[in-house]
């Protein structure tokens, strides 16, 4: 099974200089809890509702803070035509819940969750990557 046969559409995308309000907004109107971070089509990052809390909020910025303050800028992505099972895996080697997916133009198609991975492929590859992920640290750890 590929990627495009799990990933979530359409996706909705966020500005570095839109500020964390208007982030939240657009997160709580798409019910994601995640943005992909775009600039002229190009992803440059990722912002999660826990960015906001934690890097912003917690650290006193206010909502007019730009998303470039507290998007996670190196970005993990797959393919949309990569076997999901190899995917799964890295997901969980690199302790991410959410990987944006892209076409071989690298264009932005979609986005990619483990809950997209479990209700479509009820094999090991949810349950492993899940295990994975759950341990403490990975690319998007804020402690």
């Amino acid at each position: 099974m590929q990627v495009r046969e799990a990933m979530s559409t359409p996706v909705t995308l966020a500005t570095p200089d839109q500020t964390i309000q208007q982030a939240a907004r657009l997160m709580l109107e798409a019910d994601s809890g995640v943005l992909p971070v775009g600039d002229k089509e190009r992803l440059v990052g990722m912002i999660t509702d826990r960015d906001i809390a934690l890097r912003a909020v917690a650290s006193g910025k206010g909502p007019k803070t730009p998303v470039r303050e507290v998007m996670t800028g190196e970005v993990k992505y797959c393919f949309e035509d990569e076997d999901i099972e190899h995917v799964a895996r890295n997901m969980g080697e690199e302790q991410v819940r959410r990987l944006p997916v892209v076409d071989r133009d690298k264009k932005l198609v979609g986005i990619l969750s483990l809950g997209d991975v479990a209700t479509l492929h009820s094999g090991g590859a949810a349950g492993t990557a899940l295990g994975d992920i759950s341990h403490p640290g990975g690319k998007h750890s804020h402690g």
